[in-house]
């Protein structure tokens, strides 16, 4: 049985990723962050419907945490077929508002983490490994109502197209998904039983729609099958057509 690793798996995207994976065959490992609680929901959601998960914690803002977890998949498998870095912390403040405090946190999350868990799990990735990196449409678009977080989505795509040349001989393909505004509990907050949110939200969207998490897990599905074996270094850009 293949192993994939989604990072931020307990809910959202992450989660809709980690069962998708399940269905197609995968055993999973869950990672989470807090939400011990809804990661053990995911695995036994997974173990119910006859497929393989374990959940792991860890911060990937915190570089042990990183550490502890890479040593984790190390125990668990000797071969990670898919990683999928799916964690990642959003906030939405301009430049004005921003504090080196929560500058410091975004990046230490979505990049820093992202760059040195991959970093140790290489040895695992075997040839014709895959990588996936969620980003994000704001990183082809001016988001200045979140600037530090549209630049960590950049520094993740401009990683996935140097790891993709570097990895590319092996057969190992590096793939970002860009999702576009997403119904998660992440959006909540602004998002759901606000009538006038939910039309601006579905208007930034060519499709005139908000997105739904499992279509962005069948976009990872995608990518990280045989059938993607040609595609690397590449973005699907999975907005809805964001400010076409």
């Amino acid at each position: 049985m293949k192993t994939a690793l989604v990072t931020g798996a307990s809910r959202g995207i992450g989660r809709a990723i980690a069962l998708r994976l399940a269905r197609d065959g995968f055993r999973v490992a869950v990672n989470y962050a807090r939400d011990e609680t809804a990661a053990k929901e995911v695995v036994g959601l997974i173990e119910q419907h006859g497929g393989s998960a374990f959940s792991v914690q860890a911060d990937l803002g915190r570089q042990e945490d990183v550490r502890l977890l890479a040593e984790r998949l190390r125990s668990e498998t000797a071969v990670l077929d898919v990683l999928v870095n799916n964690a990642g912390i959003g906030m939405s403040k301009p430049i004005a508002e921003e504090t080196p405090e929560a500058y410091d946190r975004v990046f230490a999350v979505n990049v820093k983490g992202l760059f040195f868990l991959t970093q140790q799990l290489l040895p695992l990735i075997p040839d014709d490994g895959r990588i996936v990196n969620i980003t994000s449409g704001v990183a082809r678009i001016a988001f200045p109502e979140g600037i530090a977080y549209a630049m960590t989505k950049g520094a993740v795509q401009v990683f996935t197209l140097s790891l993709a040349k570097e990895l590319g001989p092996r057969g190992i393909t590096v793939n970002n998904v860009a999702p576009g505004i997403i119904d998660t509990d992440t959006n909540a907050a602004w998002l759901r039983g606000n009538p006038e949110a939910e039309k601006y939200a579905a208007g930034r969207h060519a499709l005139n729609r908000i997105g739904q998490v499992d279509e962005i897990a069948n976009a990872v599905a995608f990518v990280a099958s045989p059938e993607a074996s040609f595609i690397t270094g590449s973005t699907i850009d999975a907005t809805g057509g964001g400010n076409l």
